[in-house]
């Protein structure tokens, strides 16, 4: 689970936001925080992952409470001027969303920031394209879109995923296939592009003989 600490001024607003966050599966609020003298003294009892961080607090602003934290930080405020965007980002906020937002807006991110997480998981050395990747991936949403070569198709790419989510088991390149209608290339094609971009999970299945067969499953 990904620990979350909302930081807002406004009781309802954090409380609607903390509500937000526990609907979003993987995700947990570890506390509630209404200044940045609250926040900072909560840190290192709750241990986020996450800070979703207002602006305006009454003791701060929270880009200059950002680097702080010593954790990720998402900027969730009604500010959106040049220079509060451009200190933000300076100050190495992992996203930023002007409210008013939906829950649905706020679920995009979080799971892009899931995605950003299991990415960087582990002790390695990444290559140019993963952490292009990286990066896109926290910076691009949750949208099918962002995380597709350049000449496939959001339509195709999002049936194909849907194929896999609705499954009740594992499935081949071949069964979305049949499913969907598509040459067994071009399903294989775009379940790897969902498998690299970490929206599911290739597994190999051996036979008595001849190749493994990949199989494929939604990743929760």
């Amino acid at each position: 689970m990904i620990r979350v600490l909302v930081v807002d001024d406004d009781y309802r607003v954090a409380e609607l936001h903390a509500r937000y966050v526990r609907e979003t599966p993987g995700f947990t609020v570890v506390g509630v925080a209404h200044s940045g003298a609250e926040a900072l003294a909560a840190v290192p009892g709750a241990r986020p992952h996450l800070v979703l961080l207002d602006q305006y607090l009454p003791d701060a602003f929270g880009t200059r409470l950002a680097g702080s934290l010593n954790c990720d930080v998402l900027m969730l405020t009604a500010a959106g001027d040049v220079a509060t965007v451009r200190e933000a980002l300076t100050c190495g906020v992992v996203n930023y969303l002007v409210k008013p937002f939906t829950q649905a807006a706020l679920a995009e991110r979080l799971r892009a920031y899931s995605r950003y997480r299991d990415h960087l998981r582990g002790d390695r050395v990444l290559d140019q394209r993963e952490i292009d990747r990286a990066v896109r991936l926290m910076r691009g949403g949750d949208r099918l879109d962002a995380g597709l070569p350049k000449g496939r198709s959001e339509h195709t790419a999002r049936l194909v995923s849907g194929a896999v989510r609705d499954a009740d088991s594992p499935v081949s390149a071949a069964e979305v296939a049949t499913e969907l209608g598509l040459s067994r290339a071009t399903a294989q094609r775009y379940l790897s592009d969902l498998a690299a971009d970490g929206r599911i999970v290739m597994t190999l299945r051996y036979g008595s003989t001849g190749r493994p067969e990949h199989r494929y499953t939604w990743k929760s």
